[in-house]
């Protein structure tokens, strides 16, 4: 495959490129499951309807599903219709306006950064607003709003100049690259027009693959992360493939890092490992970083990639502060990072792996938290877990450690996907999203798609049987699995489960592929992506799908953002993206009167209406001024 073409590829689509699976998966577990609509629903949504038994197992699950179906009287809008254009619609009676896009700036000095012919000048490209806004929060200082977002990836074929043809040619060019990527700081403010970013605020910041990180927990300093430049292993250098987020319970930022591997290469000759090949990290990088930094190149420092792939904690009221990556929540591709307590008031962050097949962990601390108290060693002493769920509709999270692996603890938190494979830990349909209801004990996460379920095992060679919360083959449509811990108790081992929807078209379909019953023509979507709980309870929902339009996906029109009531099940359209973007990122003002949201990879030249397509963050609001979070 040409370089240029590298880059068109999804990552899961990149991944294998470099690590083909078999055709056919072959493992007898595999099980054919012909799911009616309304035998799914006998166990779906028992959650809400209050029938759930802790440790009754799937007897305990049943129930009737008349509270499921989705009839949207509980919802404080009128639900919108598909779009298939290139702007953003909310419902009657709320307005949207774009807060802040790819290029603006941060700091006065590059307020000529961005041309909408030629992108962002390389001397001012960590002035500026990053690329592909994704997971972002919100943070008070006083009276002072600030929001920190991740910038997950960049175009090279709109970011580059025209004649680079879509990768880069020069360290130059790499640079620009570097620094379109990583995490914004930035204060927002209200002024009377609506927000908009403070400029040259001192909170303002950019953190890019060249910002200085240091590293804490067990495989800090351990053998497979020194490297030539720090030999060490305590300071590494970038965060990158900023996916989702989270915020801890003392108020700082986790950024997640997911796709890490595309950023490696080598130009010489190297050892595939078989951490390697399970992270998908192989001889031509994604971007050619490799041959412009040696920091990227196998052949030079085979360690390096080690070094990504963590939740990476981050102060953003405090502009001095060191980032830190924390190794004891593991290394895999981090979607977000939820932190909740449990009832002894240890720390619980729930995580997801985003690749197909992959594994959902959580990280519970030995030490407990307690407002204004120390928060050392809170998410450096812990346990990392990982999920397996029972066909009964039970689960647990099994403990990763070196008696249950038998790994060392530095080589189970590296590696911790096969850690997970090692305990027979559950394959799911791309874990990404993890939300936790802020009114009950239970937590959801978005299940996104899994073309390969019931085909192809996934890059360790677990089987991917379509059973338990993955239960459709060839899956292009996803769902959510949501679990209550026993004892509603964060910190418990042992959980029920059951699926709060699961996406579908039932205006092309008359199985499971129509979707639970909670899906209609008038709420059609497909690949749950990002989600969040309002304070109110309700659920977030934002897609990053199939925006075709056609086939099976007839009637799903652009991505979209989706608002769920838990108890009732009921589903409402509440916002549809520009043709071609991802609906990801959302917080809330402090006074929960405006929603921000991130829109990603538009088409068109959407927001300007000329030049390039440029990623942004919009606020939404009433227009009555009510509360919308």
């Amino acid at each position: 495959m040409k370089d240029q073409d590298i880059t068109d590829l999804s990552w899961d689509d990149f991944d294998e490129l470099r690590d083909p699976r078999p055709d056919a998966n072959g493992f007898d577990a595999v099980v054919e499951r012909a799911i009616s609509r309304r035998g799914f629903l006998g166990g779906a949504l028992a959650f809400g309807s209050g029938a759930l038994a802790m440790g009754a197992g799937a007897a305990g699950l049943m129930s009737s599903t008349t509270a499921a179906r989705a009839e949207t009287s509980g919802f404080a809008f009128k639900p919108i219709g598909i779009a298939t254009d290139f702007d953003i619609h909310v419902p009657e009676g709320y307005q949207w306006k774009v807060l802040v896009r790819w290029g603006d700036p941060l700091f006065s000095d590059a307020a000529s950064a961005y041309s909408p012919v030629a992108g962002v000048d390389v001397a001012k490209s960590d002035r500026v607003f990053g690329e592909n806004t994704d997971g972002m929060e919100l943070f008070t200082d006083g009276d002072k709003q600030i929001i920190t977002v991740n910038s997950e990836y960049v175009n090279p074929k709109i970011n580059l100049p025209e004649a680079s043809e879509g990768m880069p040619q020069t360290a130059d060019e790499v640079t620009l690259l570097k620094n379109m990527q990583g995490v914004t700081v930035m204060e927002v403010a209200d002024k009377g027009n609506g927000y908009e970013v403070v400029v040259d605020s001192p909170y303002n910041r950019r953190i890019t693959h060249e910002t200085q990180m240091t590293m804490d927990g067990p495989a800090a300093g351990a053998d497979l992360v020194k490297t030539n430049a720090d030999p060490e292993g305590m300071s590494p250098k970038g965060t990158m493939n900023n996916c989702g987020s989270g915020k801890t319970l003392w108020g700082t930022y986790l950024t997640c890092e997911e796709n890490f591997n595309g950023y490696f290469g080598a130009t010489g000759e190297y050892e595939a490992t078989d951490g390697l090949k399970r992270y998908g990290i192989g001889g031509e990088g994604r971007y050619a970083y490799e041959k412009f930094d040696p920091r990227y190149d196998l052949s030079k420092e085979p360690n390096e990639p080690h070094r990504h792939g963590w939740v990476t904690e981050i102060n953003p009221l405090d502009p001095s502060s060191t980032p830190v990556k924390h190794t004891a929540l593991g290394r895999f591709k981090h979607e977000n990072a939820e932190m909740v307590q449990a009832k002894d008031g240890r720390v619980v962050v729930y995580m997801g792996d985003d690749e197909r097949g992959e594994f959902m962990y959580k990280f519970v601390s030995n030490g407990v938290y307690t407002e204004g108290g120390s928060t050392e060693g809170l998410l450096s002493d812990g346990t990392l877990y990982v999920a397996k769920f029972n066909d009964d509709m039970t689960g647990e999270w099994l403990p990763l450690t070196p008696e249950s692996t038998g790994m060392s603890m530095e080589e189970l938190l590296v590696f911790s996907r096969m850690a997970g494979s090692k305990v027979g830990a559950t394959t799911m349909d791309r874990p990404e999203w993890i939300a936790a209801n802020p009114l009950k004990c239970e937590a959801y996460c978005a299940l996104t798609n899994n073309k390969n379920r019931g085909v192809k095992p996934n890059a360790g060679g677990d089987a991917t049987p379509a059973t338990g919360p993955n239960p459709r083959e060839t899956n292009n449509y996803g769902q959510i699995v949501r679990w209550k811990p026993a004892g509603e108790d964060h910190g418990a081992t042992e959980f029920a489960w059951d699926l709060y929807v699961m996406a579908g078209n039932p205006t092309v379909y008359d199985n499971a592929y129509a979707g639970s019953e909670n899906v209609n023509e008038g709420n059609m979507f497909n690949s749950p992506d990002g989600m969040a709980f309002s304070s109110d309870g309700y659920l977030w929902i934002q897609t990053d799908g199939d925006y075709s339009n056609e086939g099976e996906f007839e009637g799903h029109g652009n991505n979209q953002m989706l608002i769920g009531n838990t108890d009732t099940g009921e589903i409402a359209r509440f916002l549809t993206a520009p043709n071609k973007s991802e609906v990801t990122g959302l917080c809330w003002s402090a006074d929960k009167k405006v929603a921000f949201v991130g829109i990603q990879h538009p088409g068109g030249s959407w927001p300007d209406g000329a030049g390039k397509p440029r990623s942004s963050v919009i606020a939404v609001w009433r227009e009555d001024g009510a509360l919308i979070g």
